[in-house]
């Protein structure tokens, strides 16, 4: 061995062999990458261009307006409707996907059946598909002459332009958020852990609930998280199945585009830089409630 690598202890074993120890790393060999300085730049200098540009933008642009304005603008009747849906439906259907999410985790790590490879690419579906083909799709199977939508109908139910096909839609774009973010963790979780449970006398239920869900917890939060941030933002696959009636079934992101056409740009980043401090705050809820979640499991 190089004595660069190794320096000799002062201790031996039973048997009065020299142990030999690893050499400390100096602070230059402890990186894993070399070029710190220099990739650190490159990714500060990225991600400024790529996300604090744009966004500073939106807020600079909405400086312009003054106080009054600006007030106005974001709490106008129509506008309110807007956030009252979008973020009313963005929760909804984040809350639904997290439930339903780590069920279709669940079934695909845990079980084999036919067909499973084929449920497990499906689950991708949303990620691939263009969101205005997504849109089409949903309106045209829940419209009245739709393959659901005929059935739904005549039970008094109607989900094509109305707020129940905008939650629709965003439970369809936000599902594979959930399930992709739990999968890893059940994959990776032993099973003696169960079984180790059932030995003490804990049931099926007992189980789950104290010894599996605490530790997919954390995850199925961030893909909560995250299929509510996408939730938010998203605009294709709703503006189709949402109808789109001003009061009744508009999203923000739509209200946005409309002042865009009418060169109302000041309007338009107003509007903006209120969607983005709210997702940040939500956001920052949810990270903070992840944090605490992840100190009481002491990690």
């Amino acid at each position: 061995m190089a004595d660069r690598d190794f320096v000799i202890a002062r201790a031996f074993d039973a048997e009065g062999a020299t142990i030999l120890r690893p050499r400390p790393p100096t602070r230059h060999e402890a990186r894993v990458l070399p070029g710190f300085g220099l990739s650190l730049g490159v990714t500060l200098a990225y991600l400024s261009l790529i996300v604090l540009v744009p966004l500073s933008a939106a807020f600079i642009k909405t400086a312009s307006l003054t106080w009054p304005a600006f007030w106005n603008i974001v709490t106008a009747p129509r506008v309110v409707a807007t956030y009252k849906l979008t973020f009313g439906a963005s929760l909804g259907a984040a809350l639904v996907n997290a439930g339903f999410g780590l069920l279709v985790a669940w079934v695909l790590v845990r079980y084999r059946f036919p067909g499973r490879r084929l449920i497990d690419a499906l689950v991708d579906l949303p990620f691939a598909l263009p969101t205005a083909v997504a849109g089409i799709a949903l309106t045209g199977l829940f419209a009245a002459n739709g393959w659901f939508g005929a059935l739904l109908t005549p039970l008094g139910i109607k989900v094509a332009f109305t707020p129940i096909g905008v939650f629709v839609a965003l439970t369809f774009i936000g599902l594979p958020f959930v399930v992709r973010t739990v999968q890893p963790v059940l994959e990776t979780l032993p099973k003696e852990l169960e079984e180790a449970a059932q030995t003490l006398g804990a049931n099926r239920s007992s189980t789950f609930r104290r010894v599996i869900f605490p530790i997919v917890l954390p995850a199925l939060m961030t893909g909560f998280a995250l299929a509510l941030a996408r939730a938010i933002g998203e605009y294709g696959s709703v503006i189709f199945i949402a109808g789109n009636m001003p009061m009744v079934s508009e999203i923000t992101p739509l209200i946005i585009i409309t002042k865009l056409e009418q060169y109302d740009y000041a309007g338009a980043t107003a509007l903006a830089v209120v969607m983005l401090v709210a997702a940040f705050v939500m956001l920052l809820a949810i990270n903070g409630l992840q944090a605490w979640t992840r100190a009481r499991q002491g990690r």
